[in-house]
């Protein structure tokens, strides 16, 4: 089993593709609408694309018109670290892997989307890697 902690910039960078590094591991973003699952509505689970995590599911997955894939909760809160993010100027919560440490994205709350939880992840889709699956409930 790899120890994620272990790996280096150059380790990463051998594992990702240049753009995948960028997102994942310097906390960029990609830009809006263009992200491979922004619109999928494939039943499955979708891992962290850095270190093989399951993060979410998509009975959690929904349209939120943010153009970014958005999901109202993680798998399991340990998946995942929120941590205060003051990168622009303003007060925002980072999402990332808590296997790897891999940024994934941020959490918006009290949007008023018609969800369970009125949590936004607004997750990068180059993050994340879904595996199709007919049956959630395993």
């Amino acid at each position: 089993m790899t120890d994620f902690s272990m790996l280096t910039d150059d380790d990463w960078a051998q594992r990702l593709t240049p753009e995948e590094f960028r997102v994942l591991r310097q906390a960029g973003t990609e830009a809006p609408g263009t992200g491979e699952y922004t619109d999928t509505e494939t039943v499955g689970v979708y891992s962290c694309r850095a270190c093989g995590t399951e993060l979410f599911r998509s009975a959690e997955k929904f349209h939120s018109g943010c153009g970014w894939p958005a999901f109202f909760s993680p798998l399991a809160a340990d998946r995942v670290i929120e941590r205060e993010d003051r990168s622009l100027g303003r007060v925002r919560t980072e999402v990332l892997c808590a296997n790897c440490n891999s940024h994934l994205g941020h959490v918006f709350a009290g949007e008023g989307f018609d969800t369970p939880t009125d949590l936004r992840y607004c997750i990068n889709s180059i993050c994340l890697t879904l595996e199709p699956k007919d049956d959630l409930s395993s």
